[in-house]
């Protein structure tokens, strides 16, 4: 297993890529959408080092999830806070960890029900193996590279830190 870095220490690489990212495609104005939970807690974080001036909305993707049916609903269900009009807008999608894409997906297909964005800028805290969805994140705290039965948490949100079970 590689050694995880702090997430304060992947907070400042995502925030100072992402500024990066944003100027280099000429995105002055963007909404950020942090995915409940751990994507929630770093999209606040990353909303205030940005001074993005579009209030942070937050999704909750548990109705949109593939695999509900065999996994259960989620008993800590919270409501998604996004504008009414997402048409034309340039989102940063905010989340933990990226693993299958699942997450993901169910994140477009929640923001694609309030209306057509711009563009989509995917940023996530850390990327780890497992992929079974052809998606990647535009911006990335830290590849991680773990056992095929082990997984990573994000706690929070006062401290951040990581669990590797």
């Amino acid at each position: 297993m590689d050694e995880i870095a702090k997430p304060d220490q992947l907070l400042e690489k995502l925030a100072a890529d992402l500024e990066q990212l944003l100027d280099q495609r000429n995105i002055d104005d963007p909404l950020m959408v942090g995915i409940h939970t751990g994507g929630a807690w770093i999209a606040t974080i990353l909303h205030a080092k940005l001074g993005l001036s579009r209030p942070l909305a937050t999704l909750d993707i548990s109705f949109y999830r593939d695999d509900f049916s065999r996994i259960g609903m989620n008993p800590k269900v919270k409501p998604s806070s996004l504008p009414p009009q997402v048409e034309d807008k340039h989102i940063i999608l905010v989340d933990d960890v990226l693993q299958t894409g699942r997450t993901i997906r169910a994140a477009m297909n929640e923001i694609f029900d309030y209306g057509r964005p711009a563009s989509i800028t995917l940023a996530c805290l850390v990327d780890r193996s497992g992929r079974e969805l052809p998606i990647q994140a535009d911006v990335i705290g830290q590849h991680l590279h773990l056992q095929g039965n082990q997984h990573i948490k994000l706690n929070g949100p006062e401290p951040l830190g990581f669990i590797v079970t």
